[in-house]
């Protein structure tokens, strides 16, 4: 079945001519990695820390034309182990040359997956740490595993300048338990990544290991189930969808896939096409940042805020997708390709998957005078990539439907963090989840940079409210609302939360073009489940993720501003982002706009959440609003019957 099912395609094909967007591809990514070393006579103790395509400019991409000749571009951020400086770098791969090299005093790039390595490493064979476990009486070190964690920023001075992550350990009974199930509580090692030496061992207090909980495994956890049928997804036809490198035709739907070692997945170009007419909807799409606060005050758990997409490269961490358990169905993969810390090129294959599925009923209506019945099924198309962060699994789905909408859906699953309590002892800032054992309250905030260009890049935003009218003439039997749309002319005023008793909704539009009944043409966000966070404003983590204070931030376009927390978030004290993005306070009213939307999920843990969180979601969804002249759905056909069966 994997052979009609699966078509899986390396990085770069030959066939395809390269487009501007197109990820860099393992030979361009090595020869750009040669010419760096090669021009900067780089040591053995620089880490490459993140290599991606220099994307062209807006405008250099909508003026290509196929096969005209292109500037490809790498950028490059480096950290030099030796005196903990980092830098960036712009390697011209048509020029074969180094375009730029720049020193960025001051900042911290993201901590790269062979650090976390290195870092475990370094704390096990750490005296300190050996004695702490020894003190509680623990001597199998080797059964230990250390999550290294981003260290933040609160204000201690004591390690000024050092590049830095805590090292929180567990104790592993097998490899069939999730290894976050026996926390040794209280130890945290503080390492220098720089030189990967322990610098110091909290010790804040014996907690017995809970006793073993957390097995998970299919040969572990007992009998399973044995009345569930296969259930097999197959198109017999092939796929609907139609790729060309990175480019993707499905329907009316064209957009290009994209890939950053930070964001992870990247969809460029969004359009729709309309009566023979390819119209655009969004220029760029991509997860900007996200950000764990835990609600735990004590010394243990207080300093967990990660910064999985700035402080670690969520894209970094992708995992390889498997057919028939990642992906059902006809499935189109695509790879991932990006450096390992040495400079080493790796391919991380399957990292997206694109397929198709069944979505329910797309329209119906029962004609009750004839029993005439028109009935038409949705379908929808499927790009997803998931992601492992330490204990957490992440997924991200973005859907689009023939009906014109866009939904993206995030998957929260994976393993709590959890804690260990002594026996009897019930937690304040969180549940138990097993005996002695504890996940503390916390939330997950993710940030979506979402590039507007609703038929053309001159768009304005406007926040829409449902109101009721005032009892009066106007409204002699009380039931009148009408919505009531206000124009976010500048960034100063373009910063909102939710308001469900209102039906709050924010629309996109084009002024400058009309539908057949003269509105202009739009779109329009529509939240989901959402939150505020609860740290107070001064907390450090509401200083260093301003971006959570809003759910939506407009902006004025501008190329350098791609993330909600600023370029370099890892150990900074705060204040760089969307909070300094919108400080300029620009004019929004009919011009380029970007759009950031927070959405927040409050997680109050519970014993169903363990050993592995069963599926959590949230998201948003993006609907035409006037965008078309009538429902642009009509033209589905009928569905046919042949693969369905009664019982």
């Amino acid at each position: 079945m994997a052979g009609i099912n699966e078509f899986h395609t390396q990085v770069q094909s030959e066939v395809c001519s390269v487009h501007p967007l197109d990820p860099l591809s393992v030979a361009e990514m090595r020869e750009a990695v040669a010419l760096l070393r090669t021009a900067q006579n780089l040591s053995a103790k620089v880490r490459f820390m993140s290599a991606t395509l220099r994307e062209p400019t807006k405008h250099e991409v909508l003026a290509y034309e196929a096969g005209t000749p292109q500037v490809r571009e790498a950028h490059f951020i480096l950290l030099d182990n030796t005196d903990g400086q980092t830098y960036e770098a712009i390697v011209s791969l048509s020029n074969k040359c180094v375009v730029s090299w720049k020193h960025i005093p001051g900042v911290q790039p993201p901590i790269h997956i062979d650090e976390f390595i290195e870092c475990e490493n370094a704390v096990k064979a750490s005296p300190e740490w050996r004695a702490a476990l020894s003190k509680r009486g623990i001597t199998d070190f080797d059964s230990a595993i250390v999550d290294p964690w981003s260290a933040g920023n609160y204000g201690d001075h004591t390690y000024s300048g050092q590049r830095l992550a805590r090292g929180y350990t567990w104790m592993r009974t097998s490899n069939d338990d999730v290894g976050y199930g026996r926390p040794v509580e209280g130890v945290v090692a503080i390492v220098d990544l720089n030189n990967m030496k322990v610098l110091a061992v909290e010790d804040n207090g014996v907690v017995p290991l809970p006793p073993p909980s957390g097995n998970y495994t299919a040969t572990s956890v007992g009998p399973l189930r044995t009345d569930l049928k296969p259930l097999d997804i197959v198109q017999l036809d092939g796929p609907s969808f139609r790729v060309d490198g990175y480019s993707v035709s499905w329907q009316k739907w064209k957009f290009r896939i994209g890939f950053t070692p930070r964001e992870g997945l990247v969809l460029y170009r969004i359009s729709y096409d309309d009566a023979a007419q390819e119209r655009s909807i969004l220029y760029r799409a991509s997860l900007s940042e996200m950000v764990v606060p835990y609600g735990d005050p004590g010394p243990n758990h207080n300093k967990k805020n990660a910064f999985d997409v700035g402080e670690y490269g969520i894209g970094r961490l992708v995992n390889s997708l498997e057919l028939g358990c990642d992906c059902l169905g006809t499935i189109k993969y695509f790879d991932a390709v990006m450096t390992d810390s040495k400079g080493g090129v790796t391919v991380i294959p399957k990292a997206v998957c694109m397929h198709e599925e069944d979505a329910g009923t797309q329209w119906k209506h029962t004609d009750w005078r004839t029993n005439h019945t028109e009935v038409r099924r949705a379908r929808r198309l499927v790009v997803s990539f998931i992601a492992t962060v330490g204990n957490y699994d992440y997924g991200f789905f973005w859907y689009f439907y023939q009906t014109g909408d866009i939904q993206l859906e995030i998957k929260l699953t994976g393993c709590l963090s959890v804690g260990a309590l002594p026996p009897d002892v019930q937690p304040k800032y969180g549940s138990m989840v097993a005996p002695q054992l504890y996940a503390p309250i916390h939330q997950h905030f993710f940030n979506f940079r979402l590039h507007f260009m609703v038929d053309g890049d001159k768009n304005s935003v406007y926040e829409v409210d449902t109101i009721a009218e005032p009892a009066g003439p106007d409204n002699p039997l009380g039931n009148g609302c009408y919505p009531m749309a206000t124009l976010l002319d500048k960034e100063s005023v373009a910063q909102r939360i939710i308001n469900p008793l209102a039906a709050r909704y924010w629309k996109i539009v084009n002024p400058a073009k009309r539908n057949k009944v003269n509105q202009p043409v739009g779109y329009k966000l529509m939240h989901g489940e959402n939150v505020l966070p609860f740290a107070k404003p001064e907390a450090s983590v509401m200083q260093r993720a301003g971006f959570m204070r809003n759910h939506v931030w407009v902006t004025a376009y501008d190329p350098t501003e791609l993330y909600a927390s600023g370029d370099y978030i890892n150990q900074h004290s705060g204040g760089d982002g969307l909070p300094a993005y919108v400080a300029q306070d620009r004019p929004l009213e009919n011009s380029d706009v970007v759009l950031w939307y927070t959405c927040g999920h409050n997680h109050i843990p519970r014993p169903e959440d363990w050993p592995v969180m069963p599926v959590a979601t949230m998201g948003f969804m993006l609907r035409p609003v006037g965008f078309f002249n009538a429902n642009p759905a009509m033209d589905v056909p009928p569905p046919e019957l042949r693969a369905s069966c009664e019982v």
